[in-house]
């Protein structure tokens, strides 16, 4: 079972195994989220399901369970979806995207939630896929078929916090913020899309892009581990909430941290842009 990182070898030789197995492409353009369906058509790894951050990943309607940009589903809801795609718990899934593991991490995430553990990313993602010759597909997905999954939800095997548990826990030792975003945004010197500019006070800033190297691949658990400790300088790593500005491009971070064996730690999905559009919520800047 795969259940943090993937290589593109173990899924092909996963291809060609009797193990049960569902692959996701989650690319996506923040700025522009109509590109994930051009995306999906352009190229994708043959026989993958297209997760789409806001019809699949996202709801804006009553189900939702958080605010921001890109609230949670209920888990009710998300496993609905999965099982039209003829989902299952005795499947591996494998997720991935073609930038940088921002947005696969959403779906690694949400399937944990569910308690389905045999999830992992694909390192490398999309580029590491075509660079080994890895079968692709183009053009419009298929219809999809009546599925006759059996997918049941389990307990939860990570958590989220609300914006009203992160304000009462602010500035104690007990909660260490880890936020995703870039520096320049971070320090509120730019914000292209949220109505205030800054971040949480207390927070600590690692982008998200720090844990991928040059090559498109994450570092290795050492050198993830060595950068999270200076990072964290003496706090405990269990206490750590990660968010960014709407709880996706933050996850890259979590999976960083349980690469480097620093322990599964929680989520704050409303991240800034839940956290800015709250009433008496303060913002700090620099």
């Amino acid at each position: 079972m795969h259940t943090t990182l993937i290589s593109v070898a173990q899924l092909q030789a996963l291809q060609t195994s009797s193990q049960a197995l569902m692959v996701f492409d989650c690319s996506c353009d923040l700025m522009k989220p109509e590109m994930a369906d051009a995306m999906f058509a352009s190229s994708r790894i043959e026989g993958a399901h297209q997760a789409h951050l806001d019809r699949n990943l996202s709801t804006h309607d009553a189900s939702a369970v958080n605010g921001g940009r890109h609230p949670l589903p209920s888990r009710e809801v998300f496993a609905n979806w999965l099982i039209s795609l003829g989902f299952e718990n005795n499947m591996q899934a494998v997720v991935y995207d073609r930038n940088g593991a921002n947005y696969c991490g959403r779906l690694w995430w949400m399937l944990k939630w569910l308690g389905h553990d045999a999830v992992a990313v694909l390192n490398g993602g999309l580029q590491a896929w075509e660079a080994a010759g890895g079968a692709l597909s183009s053009g419009a997905a298929p219809a999809a078929q009546a599925a006759a999954s059996r997918f049941e939800l389990k307990p939860a095997l990570r958590e989220w916090i609300s914006t009203t548990q992160l304000a009462s826990d602010l500035g104690r030792p007990s909660q260490t913020l880890i936020d995703a975003r870039g520096a320049a945004r971070f320090r509120g010197e730019v914000e292209p899309l949220d109505p205030v500019a800054g971040h949480i006070p207390g927070a600590l800033n690692r982008p998200f892009t720090e844990n991928i190297t040059p090559e498109g691949f994450f570092k290795s658990p050492e050198v993830l581990r060595a950068e999270f400790e200076k990072l964290l300088a003496g706090r405990d790593p269990s206490s750590v909430v990660h968010h960014c500005g709407s709880g996706v491009s933050t996850l890259p971070n979590m999976l960083a941290m349980e690469l480097a064996g620093l322990g599964i730690t929680r989520l704050y999905p409303g991240s800034w842009s839940e956290w800015c559009n709250t009433p008496g919520m303060a913002c700090a800047k620099g």
